[in-house]
């Protein structure tokens, strides 16, 4: 029997060779305390300091007899699981010594505690673990395969795991028990599996080979981890690269044809610069309005403000009035563009190029129609004189008709009028709760 003496310190004093066995190690006498062990553990597998054995609670307690289970951990890092039963010797009512025996236990704490453990990270992980047999008969499921599949276990243990195998993936589960049967193990396999109520759950799967006590493979241990919202993040960002990729292609045309006629129209390098200079400009106005709303469109007033209110005081000569809506990324280009090349006309000819001008840019949704009505009406400009329109009109006629609409330019005698009708269909969505056929009221600005 392993037994090692204290003084009543808790110094040891003495030890034989089957305790020492059972430490590892032979520790100096009078110098160690309670215990010669390199390392303690308790059945939860945590360090114990060695004040806390039994011998120390003996000593320091007045106790005759302690006992108690613990884990030796060795020099080596290996463990047995040994009883411990400590008696103290007294001496006019103190302790002075004791002797403790140390007993080595056949079915170990140790191996108890790690299927406990094991057992306890089962059932908290967060992702799927499951165990079947090498013909697929469930044998165990967890708490995440309830939570993400839907199924209970006593719904899946001894029922095949086909049954949260798509039809057109069963092969798959073939696949995975040859690898078993041969000892492979399968890493990180993503796939997708049914659950209770018919979502395809996207997994990415761990198969190991479980074996017995010969190291026979008897089963396999799966485990899925919920990857749905890896795959959502991934189209996201696909869609998100394609559609930049599209957005880019289409800015870069019409950039490109926007510097062809402008330089064709151009008198001189300078006229050119400014004229193109301001179109791109209006394109980056509406890029920066479009990423404020993600990519997914422009709020038609915050359009016509961000191109028409460039350089323009708040005198309140500019009337702004319209129902919200949003548009999509290529009608917002189209408008911008639109709006740029009349707020331009208007600096230089129109009402704006006055102190007594006046603008009103307005627009009405007619549901019935499904259409948008645009106006852009100035007053208090020098008369217009009616001819060929100029390049800047010219190109508004064209950006509409591209975006799918009809424009109608009329010469007034105190300014121009300039009305647009555009599809509905180039809208996105109104604003939550907004009635189509009310208005918004003015803003005069």
């Amino acid at each position: 029997m392993a037994a090692y003496a204290t003084d009543g310190a808790g110094l040891i004093t003495a030890y034989n060779d089957l305790a020492a066995e059972l430490w590892g190690q032979h520790p100096s006498l009078g110098e160690i305390r309670w215990c010669g062990a390199w390392g303690l553990r308790d059945a939860f597998d945590d360090p114990v300091a060695p004040e806390k054995l039994p011998v120390a609670r003996a000593l320091s307690s007045q106790v005759e007899l302690s006992e108690a289970d613990v884990i030796i951990e060795r020099p080596d890092r290996s463990r047995i699981s040994i009883r411990s039963q400590t008696r103290v010797t007294f001496k006019n009512g103190a302790a002075v010594g004791s002797i403790t025996l140390l007993c080595r236990q056949s079915a170990t704490i140790f191996d108890k505690l790690q299927q406990e453990r094991l057992a306890a990270i089962v059932s908290t992980s967060d992702d799927i673990i499951i165990g079947k047999t090498l013909d697929g008969i469930v044998t165990s499921w967890n708490a995440a395969a309830t939570r993400i599949l839907g199924y209970a276990p006593e719904e899946m243990i001894g029922k095949s795991i086909t049954r949260i195998i798509p039809p057109e993936l069963m092969e798959e589960e073939t696949y995975i028990i040859s690898k078993l049967r041969s000892g492979e193990k399968v890493d990180h396999f993503d796939t997708e599996r049914l659950s209770k109520d018919g979502r395809r759950v996207a997994l990415s799967l761990t198969v190991s080979p479980l074996r017995d006590e010969l190291s026979k493979i008897v089963g396999a241990s799966k485990i899925g981890r919920d990857i749905t919202e890896r795959r959502r993040a991934e189209d996201l960002q696909r869609r998100l690269f394609d559609e930049l990729n599209h957005r880019v292609k289409n800015t870069l045309a019409t950039v490109l044809a926007l510097a062809k006629q402008s330089a064709r129209r151009a008198v001189n390098p300078a006229q050119f610069a400014e004229s193109f200079s301001g179109r791109v400009q209006a394109l980056a106005r509406v890029h920066d309005l479009l990423v404020r709303g993600e990519m997914v469109g422009s709020e038609l007033a915050s359009l016509v403000q961000a191109e028409v209110l460039v350089g323009a005081k708040a005198d309140g000569r500019i009337e702004i009035s319209g129902p919200p809506l949003i548009l999509d990324p290529r009608t917002s280009g189209q408008i911008g563009l639109t709006l740029h090349e009349l707020t331009t006309n208007a600096k230089k000819f129109g009402a704006l190029s006055t102190a007594t001008g006046q603008l009103l840019v307005e627009w009405k949704i007619l549901p019935q129609q499904q259409e948008l009505h645009f106006l852009w009406k100035e007053s208090g400009a020098p008369a217009p004189v009616a001819g060929n329109p100029g390049f800047g009109m010219s190109l508004i006629r064209q950006t509409i008709e591209a975006a799918g609409g009809t424009s109608e330019l009329k010469f007034r005698e105190d300014g121009l009028q300039y009305s647009i009708r555009l599809p509905l269909s180039h809208s996105l969505a109104k604003k939550a709760g907004f009635d189509v056929g009310n208005e918004s009221a003015g803003k005069w600005i």
